[in-house]
């Protein structure tokens, strides 16, 4: 039953976290990070979750990345990617070296230096896109770029610890046959989610194993969603969402990759029944999802998230130049960098650019991952650098949602925010209508 305890606490810290949030205009998301820091600080919550406690938080994650999907047209993300790719790339490759370089002029230690620049690398998707929705801009083209985006970063970034992490150990060598490898499993993952969307979906498709075998019409989705008359519709997607999720995983994926997929693949129009035309089971069903996933859910994987945020006074007062240093390259290389790519490779308008330069800041899942690999698996990452990641890993999530709130008025156009040279004006905030 001491589960049942500690989720008692967290429910009643999300519904304080809500209702603080409502008062001060400030995502919520904010205050369920610093509410899992203070009461894992506090000793209200363990040092260390519980299995149940972790398995609900992951579950959260699963269905936050699927309600997101889920309101998000497939066509637009495709499109999206094809302009993100250089908002991945130099999104990534930036942190990376000055984590690297910031970490290895303190502690002269390159292996130290591989598992920072590695955990200081991927994008927090999850805490931009629900930061993103508490301000609605969740549906906006800078929102596509930040997800997709940030979905290449990860692959990237997995990727990337797959093949650094055995060297920074020292247990294994990097050869081609294992790179490519890893190439060909991201390939295969994202050709098996195509594969669903074209063919094991779609009732009707103008594809011409459609017509030649008739029977396929009678096994897509909407047959499948549509036993019981609907009634069960919000269970079949969510078993959906999480059994790709799990495909995801064996891939070598985080979950959540997977059930933002298997979101994007839905479409509103498998959610029409020829037998109930006048009732939109789409609404209901994303109405469901949405309370799971922004009220009850999901939020137990942020208070939790908090929670890995333990600090000791001593060690941490000692690294305080190290946190400054770190914190302010990475925010400040990680904005420009992304701002930069988003404006000249992906050819967004500067008030876009720089949304998704700021959307680009948090840190999250995998960088806590990474930073359980080097300082408790495989000692590679020294206490004081592990204080200093997590410090600013903390700070920089902190910053998202609140550079958002402080970017929107300059993103709509409220306020105006342009610089001269010379006679040209360049304006970073959304050019007023002439």
């Amino acid at each position: 039953m001491l589960d049942m305890y500690y989720l008692a606490i967290i429910w009643a810290g999300v519904f304080l976290s809500s209702y603080m949030a409502e008062k001060t205009k400030l995502t919520s998301v904010l205050y369920f990070l610093a509410f899992g820091s203070i009461c894992v600080n506090l000793g209200v919550l363990p040092l260390e979750s519980s299995e149940f406690i972790r398995s609900f938080a992951e579950l959260g994650i699963i269905i936050i990345m699927f309600a997101l999907g889920f309101e998000e047209e497939a066509s637009n993300f495709i499109a999206g990617v094809k302009r993100s790719w250089g908002i991945a790339f130099f999104g990534a490759l930036a942190p990376f070296t000055v984590a690297y370089f910031v970490t290895l002029q303190f502690w002269q230690d390159p292996r130290l230096s591989i598992m920072c620049g590695l955990a200081m690398t991927a994008t927090a998707v999850s805490l931009t896109m629900v930061s993103l929705k508490s301000e609605k801009l969740q549906k906006t083209n800078a929102a596509t770029g930040i997800m997709t985006s940030a979905i290449l970063d990860d692959i990237a970034s997995l990727i990337a610890v797959a093949i650094l992490v055995p060297l920074a150990v020292g247990d294994a060598e990097i050869t081609p046959i294992g790179i490519g490898l890893i190439i060909l499993k991201a390939v295969a993952f994202f050709l098996i989610i195509t594969s669903i969307d074209l063919f094991l979906f779609p009732n009707k498709s103008d594809f011409r194993l459609f017509n030649a075998m008739p029977f396929l019409r009678r096994f897509g989705v909407i047959s499948f969603i549509s036993i019981g008359r609907g009634q069960h519709a919000t269970l079949a997607v969510l078993l959906i969402a999480l059994l790709i999720s799990l495909l995801s995983y064996q891939f070598g994926f985080h979950p959540a990759v997977g059930a933002y997929m298997a979101g994007l693949i839905f479409k509103e129009g498998y959610f029409l029944f020829r037998d109930q035309p006048n009732t939109n089971h789409y609404v209901q069903t994303k109405k469901i999802v949405d309370n799971a996933a922004f009220s009850w859910i999901g939020p137990v994987f942020f208070v939790d998230l908090g929670s890995k945020i333990v600090f000791d006074q001593s060690i941490l007062v000692s690294v305080i130049p190290q946190i400054i240093t770190l914190t302010v390259g990475l925010l400040l290389v990680q904005v420009a960098s992304a701002s930069f790519a988003a404006r000249f490779t992906g050819h967004f308008a500067w008030h876009e650019s720089i949304l998704i330069g700021l959307g680009m800041l948090g840190r999250a899942e995998l960088a806590f991952v990474v930073m359980d690999i080097g300082y408790v698996q495989n000692n590679l990452i020294s206490t004081e650098a592990f204080y200093t990641l997590m410090a600013t890993a903390f700070i920089l999530n902190v910053c998202v949602p609140i550079s958002i709130k402080l970017w929107k008025p300059y993103f709509d156009g409220t306020k105006t925010l342009m610089l001269k040279f010379g006679k040209r004006e360049v304006y970073l905030s959304k050019r007023p209508l002439e």
